[in-house]
């Protein structure tokens, strides 16, 4: 955080303007959960955000919570902030859109961190940790929701942690608020370790989470993030892993149904006549610039294409309320590295020719960087496999990458016409049987040790073609 510093005690209550309706309804939730700490140490933003300052919370309030230790509850410092609702209900930060739906993003974020024998005062770093997801989340637009997980690939506090990623889930004490701009519900933030980050992707966020409640030392009921933890939840407990994981993954397949990523697409097939039909964004090459109108169509139908329903369909372009699945698109680098919305408040059915207009490819070429490479088993195995999607959305433009299997409804891609594209977005369909043989070929991607690259996969006789490169490729694509 650029400008931050602790204060003690919150706004004055009695000054309106310093102590606006959506401020002081949180407020109250925490003061029905810490009636003892009225005056909370608090990190605020010196330029808050309305006023051109870099961090979109104004307020990170911190508590002492003093645990159930009957329940294994340990003592810990809750961090609760105060930004992602509307705080104000006058457009300076949030639209005001009445007080049935969401408040602003509609929730605001909680962590809680194990206090060390000694601590006084609650590490502020916290703080800089929620204004990172803020910004993820006001510059993308996107929003989360319990069983979201954040690839961070770091140290939570920059020591020397194996705690360098995060789940997502419902706080367990604050419940969902109403306000005169809205609701809000509470969204704790939980570290974890690469290993348990890995199965929740390629199982669910939700399945990790409750292993994690049941083990005492990696977060118990409440899931306290201890960053002195050592050991990862299947190294306390090695029968979790195939007992309770690996089964998930093959009896319930994978909810994670994509992830921004370092990616693009090659057509390999023979160049189109129309250069307008040429695909607009290739590696190697100056892209043709889309156009707002078409840049926000595109993210509408990748936004639709993704919803989820029973029947694992991408649905075609229309009006319909988002399903209960999602993915989380959160680059695959760290949340400040978002720079596009698959989100659009477009709902319109004029659709512009290039996305109308479907391109059967006779042979594509795809590239990912190694992040990105290793989730192709996951999309395998945990989404195809089970009669679902997967997509990779390149962070670098609007260039989408969707497998689908043949159970999916609602693709443009066939099983005559595999290869797909509609202006960026290429669709790829792969049978059950292509699937397995794939598996076998890009086995050593599930390796942990990180593999020499680049890599490449060819199979001459689906004309696919795939490559593992470094991130230098995709950082210089013009180099």
């Amino acid at each position: 955080m650029d400008d931050i510093r602790p204060v003690s005690g919150a706004p004055a209550h009695g000054l309106v303007p310093l102590f606006p309706p959506g401020l002081q309804a949180i407020y109250g939730e925490c003061r029905r959960l810490y009636p003892d700490q009225a005056n909370p140490l608090q990190v605020t933003a010196i330029v808050k955000y309305w006023l051109g300052g870099p961090d979109p919370l104004d307020y990170i309030s911190m508590y002492r919570n003093m645990g159930r230790p009957a329940q294994d509850v340990q003592e810990h410092w809750h961090y609760v902030s105060f930004g992602l609702s509307d705080l104000y209900g006058d457009n300076r930060v949030h639209e005001f859109t009445g007080a049935d739906g969401p408040s602003g993003f509609g929730f605001e974020l909680t962590f809680r961190l194990k206090r060390e024998v000694g601590e006084t005062a609650p590490p502020t770093w916290p703080a800089e940790l929620m204004q990172g997801l803020a910004r993820y989340v006001f510059q993308s637009e996107n929003t989360f929701c319990s069983g979201d997980h954040v690839s961070w690939h770091s140290p939570l506090d920059n020591s020397e942690s194996r705690i360098q990623h995060m789940l997502l889930t419902e706080d367990p004490q604050m419940q969902p608020i109403q306000t005169p701009f809205g609701t809000v519900s509470f969204l704790q933030i939980v570290g974890v370790c690469t290993e348990e980050l890995q199965a929740a992707q390629q199982w669910n966020g939700q399945g990790i989470l409750e292993l994690m409640r049941g083990i005492c030392v990696a977060g118990g009921p409440w899931l306290i993030t201890d960053m002195r933890r050592g050991e990862t939840i299947f190294e306390i407990d090695p029968h979790l892993q195939q007992e309770r994981v690996d089964q998930g993954i093959e009896t319930e397949g994978s909810n994670l149904s994509g992830v921004s990523a370092k990616c693009v697409w090659d057509d390999l097939s023979q160049p189109p006549e129309d250069e307008e039909d040429s695909r607009s964004i290739c590696l190697g090459s100056q892209p043709r610039r889309l156009s707002n109108k078409d840049t926000e169509q595109i993210r509408e139908t990748l936004r639709k294409g993704l919803e989820f329903n029973s029947k694992a369909a991408l649905p075609p372009i229309s009006s319909q309320k988002q399903s209960h699945e999602r993915g989380l698109y959160l680059s695959v680098l760290c949340c400040r590295s978002r720079k596009d919305s698959l989100e659009s408040e477009s709902s319109s059915a004029i659709v512009p020719h290039e996305l109308v207009r479907t391109r059967q490819l006779e042979s594509v070429h795809l590239k990912f960087n190694q992040e990105s490479g290793t989730l192709l088993p996951l999309c395998l195995r945990g989404r195809l496999l089970h009669g679902r999607h997967f997509t990779y959305k390149s962070i670098n433009g609007d260039t989408a990458i969707t497998f689908v299997s043949t159970g999916v409804e609602g693709a443009f891609a066939t099983e005559e016409h595999p290869y797909a594209a509609q202006g960026p977005w290429l669709q790829i369909l792969l049978t059950e049987e292509f699937v397995d043989q794939m598996l076998g070929d890009l086995q050593e991607l599930n390796s942990r040790e990180e593999t020499k690259l680049p890599r490449e996969y060819s199979w001459p006789e689906k004309k696919l073609k795939i490559s593992v490169l470094p991130d230098s490729v995709f950082d210089n694509p013009l180099q």
